[in-house]
């Protein structure tokens, strides 16, 4: 199959059970690449579950997924530069710094040239004077990703 004909993303029979509790049960599907799909359910539909093994963050139970033609989540370091999560329900660490949060997730990421593009990324947002603030001390309107630059 060539390459942009295959799917960006491929589950096959994707099962994650947690002790007794099944979270996603031999859930499949395909999404081409170029669309824009969402993931709709009810709370504990399994819907967080399935972004994490995407992710390569959880390992399912059993089945398969593929994201960009590789195998999540054992390649998921040819990918994981290219995605992203972000979650309305979880809150980053209040105790840590906005650049420590910063460096973590840029980390998990692999981000080249980490420091260098947080200084970057800051200057152009105008939120150099918040990077050393812990996130905790944020103004509701700045967290969890401080938001826009102000105008």
């Amino acid at each position: 199959m060539d390459a942009r004909s295959e799917p960006a993303v491929r589950a096959d029979r994707l099962a994650k059970v947690y002790k007794t509790s099944t979270a996603v049960a031999a859930f499949r599907f395909a999404l081409a690449r170029g669309t824009i799909t969402g993931l709709l359910g009810g709370n504990g539909a399994g819907k967080t579950t399935t972004i994490a093994m995407l992710m390569g963050l959880v390992t399912p139970t059993s089945g398969s997924m593929r994201v960009l033609g590789s195998e999540m989540p054992r390649e998921r370091y040819k990918v994981l530069h290219r995605m992203n999560f972000e979650s309305p329900y979880v809150e980053m660490p209040m105790r840590l710094t906005i650049r420590q949060n910063l460096k973590v997730f840029g980390m998990l990421y692999g981000v080249a040239h980490l420091a260098e593009r947080i200084a970057e990324t800051a200057a152009q947002l105008e939120l150099t004077d918040l990077l050393d603030r812990p996130t905790g001390k944020l103004s509701a309107g700045r967290r969890p990703a401080c938001r826009s630059p102000r105008r």
